[in-house]
């Protein structure tokens, strides 16, 4: 299935207390990264959500800032991370790509997070552009709802 044959993203239930979610952000490519974040909190504000956001340098601190987050007082239900890494003329593109999205699996797994990963992987920003739209399939707004149906599954089984 493509993402063209997917359902729109829709705030899903969730049950119990309304969740508090950390959205934390890279914003890079601000068009893009704003773009990204206006679907997310359209997804979390429908299901009845609060929210925190905060920004850091690029792609490759999102898991770092969602780590120190859990050393904090303050707790989160959930987080969501958004943001954008562009295709270039070397290989740093994927080293970025590989190192955050294994290090944003590896907190969900160690750290048992209801985590939506929004971190687009792209060569072109016309792909971005597209991802992140408020038409259409907008990636921050898939990483929402799926942070809040892992909440969701979580809940269902008492964690």
């Amino acid at each position: 299935m493509s993402t063209e044959d997917a359902a729109l993203p829709a705030a899903p239930r969730v049950d119990g207390p309304a969740p508090h979610v950390l959205i934390v952000r890279a914003p890079y490519y601000q068009e893009i990264a704003d773009g990204l974040l206006d679907g997310a909190t359209r997804i979390l504000r429908d299901a009845g959500a609060t929210f925190a956001l905060i920004d850091v340098a690029g792609a490759y601190e999102l898991p770092q800032a969602i780590r120190l987050a859990l050393r904090a007082p303050q707790r989160f239900d959930a987080y969501v991370a958004l943001g954008c890494v562009m295709k270039g003329e070397t290989d740093h593109y994927d080293h970025i790509c590989r190192e955050t999205i294994r290090g944003l699996m590896s907190l969900s797994l160690q750290f048992g997070l209801a985590l939506g990963q929004g971190v687009l992987t792209v060569h072109r920003l016309d792909q971005a552009r597209a991802r992140s739209s408020a038409n259409g399939h907008n990636k921050g707004a898939e990483a929402a709802a799926a942070a809040l149906v892992q909440l969701h599954v979580a809940r269902g089984f008492g964690a």
